[in-house]
């Protein structure tokens, strides 16, 4: 059998399983095994502040009803809420969160994926994903106002009228302009994704938050 072309091709496809899953996945545990796994609290950034303290001037009433202050504290809640979301709602089935090191995709998504951004809570379990109906979103925080995602959220066509994404009007009090808790909350999610990162877009409001040590 191993003398043939089926056996050959055989053998060579377990040979990549093996090879594939040892590069994947046995030399990443080995590297990071002794490193901590970090909290929702820790992986608050400036970037990120920023972004839900923008949220709290943008929608006062609704920010004020669902998390009361635009602190750590309840960055960190809103990041584990919108998380859960996320996740319930099935987004990752049409989006990916790894940017491949492959076909020029940091080019389109930004840079490619690294083993360290998946030690925390948040990428737990990790969606990698298959699929990618819409884009990849591992680079997505920043990329866009916090007022696009709430409208892009209860009714996308009205911003990308081809997109093939449902709305989600249950985030909102009758309007986009009226998001409610989780909708706070899963528009913080996705402004988080890549926040770590020195290419996330600068704002000039950044710079008193940095100065006060995020």
């Amino acid at each position: 059998m191993l003398e043939s072309k089926t056996g050959i091709l055989f053998v060579a496809g377990i040979g990549f399983f093996v090879f594939a899953f040892v590069a994947n996945v046995a030399v990443p545990v080995a590297m990071y095994k002794d490193q901590p796994e970090k909290t929702a609290e820790e992986m608050i950034n400036s970037n990120i502040l920023y972004q839900f303290t923008e949220l709290s001037k943008r929608y006062p009433q609704s920010f004020e009803q669902a998390f009361g202050a635009a602190n750590e504290e309840n960055c960190a809640k809103a990041l584990r809420l919108g998380r859960q979301l996320y996740i319930g709602e099935g987004c990752w089935h049409c989006h990916s969160q790894f940017v491949r090191p492959v076909s020029n995709e940091s080019l389109r998504y930004g840079p490619v994926a690294d083993t360290a951004e998946y030690q925390n809570e948040l990428q737990r379990p990790v969606m990698f994903g298959t699929r990618r109906v819409g884009p990849d979103l591992s680079r997505q925080g920043g990329r866009h106002g916090n007022d696009w995602h709430a409208v892009h959220f209860f009714r996308p066509q009205t911003l990308v009228p081809e997109s093939p994404m449902p709305e989600y009007p249950w985030f909102f009090a009758g309007s986009p302009d009226k998001p409610t808790r989780r909708g706070l909350a899963l528009i913080t999610y996705v402004q988080w994704l890549g926040s770590w990162l020195d290419s996330y877009p600068y704002y000039e409001e950044l710079d008193s938050i940095k100065s006060e040590g995020y």
